[in-house]
C-alpha cells in the first residue's frame, strides 16, 4: 500500500457486500481494512450516502437500518474525513470545466484533493489519470 493517503470511492464499500463478485470483494475487504487500520484511507460525506441509498435498493438483499447503523459506526464513521464545504464545491466545478468529469465524480475528486490524498480508488473513474498529484487506480483489475 502507497505510504501516503488514499480515498476510497463508492464502489469499493459496495463490492465489499458483492456475492456475485468474489474477487472484488475481496479486494475490496483488503483495502477497507488497510484503511481502518492504517488510518490512511478515508471517504467523503457524499460517499456514505451514496453507500446507504445502494444498500437499501439495488443490493440483491438491501441492508437494514440496523445493519446499515452498525456499518456506519465500525467502518463509514471512521473514515469519513471530507464533508461538503463551499470549497469542495468550488473546485469540483473547475474539475467539470477543465476535466470533463461528471458532476458526482468531480465531486469525488474534489473530496479526494481537500483530504490529501495520493491515491483514489474507483472502478469509475479512468485508471491512470490524475489530477495535479492524486493518481486514480482502478483496484479491481
Amino acid at each position: 500500500m502507497n505510504a501516503g493517503r488514499y480515498f476510497l470511492d463508492t464502489n469499493v464499500l459496495v463490492y465489499a457486500f458483492d456475492g456475485t463478485a468474489p474477487e472484488k470483494a475481496k479486494r475490496a475487504d483488503e483495502l477497507i481494512y488497510s484503511a481502518l487500520a492504517s488510518g490512511k484511507g478515508i471517504i467523503s460525506y457524499q460517499v456514505a450516502q451514496e453507500f446507504v441509498a445502494v444498500a437499501r435498493k439495488p443490493f440483491r438483499t438491501p441492508l437494514t437500518f440496523e445493519e446499515i447503523g452498525k456499518y456506519w459506526e465500525k467502518t463509514l464513521r471512521p473514515l469519513l474525513q471530507v464533508h461538503s464545504s463551499p470549497g469542495l464545491f468550488v473546485r469540483a466545478i473547475e474539475i467539470c470545466r477543465n476535466g470533463q468529469l461528471a458532476w458526482y465524480d468531480a465531486l469525488i475528486v474534489s473530496a479526494a484533493i481537500e483530504g490529501r490524498c495520493k491515491i483514489l480508488y474507483s472502478e469509475d473513474l479512468q485508471d491512470g489519470r490524475r489530477f495535479g498529484d492524486l493518481l486514480v487506480q482502478n483496484p479491481f483489475h
